[in-house]
C-alpha cells in the first residue's frame, strides 16, 4: 500500500479541537480531575470536597477544595512554612513536615466546622493503619468529613511524600479513602505494613539516622548539610521530641501564628516584590553596556 500524506485541508481544521489552556501547560490532568469533581446526581449539589497536596522546593502547600460552575472553592488551607510556629523550624519540605501539615489542614477543618471535639484521630501516631470511622453524638451517629486525595501531576511510587500528607489528615481526624500500599515499610511479597519504619517515618527517624550516618562517614558534608540544625542546637537523638511536641501543639491549637509576624502593609509587600524584579534598562544604558563588553574583548586581545 503507498504511503499516504495526511492533508490538513479545511475539514482537518474545521474538525480540530483546541485543549484547555492548563492541558496545553501541562499543569492539569484533566481525565483525573473529572473523576475527582464529578458529584452523584443523589447528593443535590452537596459539594465533593478534595484534600490537595503540592510540593514545591522549600514548601507544602495543603487546601481542602470544593469545585463549582464558577470555580473552585477553598474551604481551608495549610502550609508547612507555619510549622515554625509550632517548633519545626527546618526541613520543611520532607517527610515528617508533610505528616505535620496534614496533621494541621486536618484540626484546622475540624474545628472550623465545630467537630473537632467529636473526631480526635489518632492523638499518638503508632504507624499502624486506621481510618477514621461515625462517630457517637448527643444528636446520633455523626459520619465524618471526608475528602478525596488530590496529588496533581506528582508521582504516586511507594513511600512518596504525597502520602506523608494524608496520613497525617487520616490520623487528624478526616476521612481519606485510602488503602496501606503506598506506605513506607509496606512489603510488597508479603502484603504486610512493617509499622515501626511507618512511625520512624512520622517522627523523623529517617532523617535522624541519615544525621548520624553523615556525621560518621562524612563530617565535613554533615556540617555543611545541617548547618541550621547546629545552629539551632537540634541533634539526631532530639528529632523525634521535637515532633511529639509539634503534633500536641497542632492539637492545641491549629491556628497559631509565628510571633512577631504580624499582617504586612501594602508597602512592605511591594518592597518585598522589588527586591525580585528586575530592572528594566534605558537603550542609552543597554548601548552603554554593549560598549563596555567591546572594549574588555578588545582589552583581551
Amino acid at each position: 500500500m503507498p504511503f499516504q500524506k495526511l492533508a490538513k485541508n479545511s475539514a482537518y481544521y474545521s474538525r480540530y479541537q483546541t485543549k484547555y489552556k492548563r492541558r496545553r501547560e501541562g499543569k492539569t490532568d484533566y481525565y483525573a480531575r473529572k473523576r475527582l469533581i464529578t458529584q452523584a446526581k443523589n447528593k443535590y449539589n452537596a459539594p465533593k470536597y478534595r484534600l490537595v497536596v503540592r510540593f514545591t522546593n522549600k514548601d507544602i502547600v495543603m487546601q481542602i477544595v470544593s469545585s463549582e460552575i464558577s470555580g473552585d472553592k477553598v474551604l481551608v488551607a495549610a502550609y508547612a512554612h507555619e510549622l515554625k510556629a509550632y517548633g519545626i523550624s527546618h526541613g520543611l519540605t520532607n517527610w515528617s513536615a508533610a505528616y505535620a501539615t496534614g496533621l494541621l489542614i486536618a484540626r484546622r477543618v475540624l474545628t472550623k466546622l465545630g467537630l473537632d471535639k467529636d473526631f480526635v484521630g489518632v492523638e499518638e501516631a503508632d504507624g499502624e493503619f486506621t481510618l477514621t470511622e461515625a462517630a457517637e453524638t448527643d444528636d446520633g451517629e455523626r459520619r465524618p468529613f471526608k475528602a478525596f486525595l488530590d496529588v496533581g501531576l506528582a508521582r504516586t511510587s511507594t513511600g512518596a511524600r504525597v502520602f506523608g500528607a494524608l496520613k497525617g489528615a487520616s490520623d487528624g481526624g478526616i476521612f481519606v479513602p485510602h488503602s496501606e500500599k503506598r506506605f513506607p515499610g509496606y512489603d510488597m511479597e508479603s502484603k504486610e505494613l512493617d509499622s515501626e519504619v511507618l512511625r520512624k517515618y512520622i517522627y523523623g527517624g529517617h532523617v535522624a539516622e541519615y544525621m548520624e550516618t553523615l556525621a560518621d562517614d562524612d563530617e565535613e558534608r554533615y556540617n555543611s548539610q545541617f548547618s541550621k540544625y547546629i545552629e539551632d542546637d537540634i541533634e539526631a537523638d532530639g528529632l523525634e521530641d521535637l515532633y511529639t511536641e509539634a503534633h500536641k501543639a497542632i492539637r492545641e491549637d491549629p491556628f497559631k501564628k509565628v510571633e512577631g509576624e504580624g499582617k504586612k502593609t501594602k508597602e512592605e509587600w511591594k518592597a518585598i516584590s522589588l527586591k525580585h524584579k528586575t530592572v528594566r534598562l534605558s537603550k542609552a544604558e543597554k548601548a552603554a553596556n554593549v560598549q563596555a563588553k567591546i572594549q574588555k574583548i578588545l582589552a583581551e586581545e
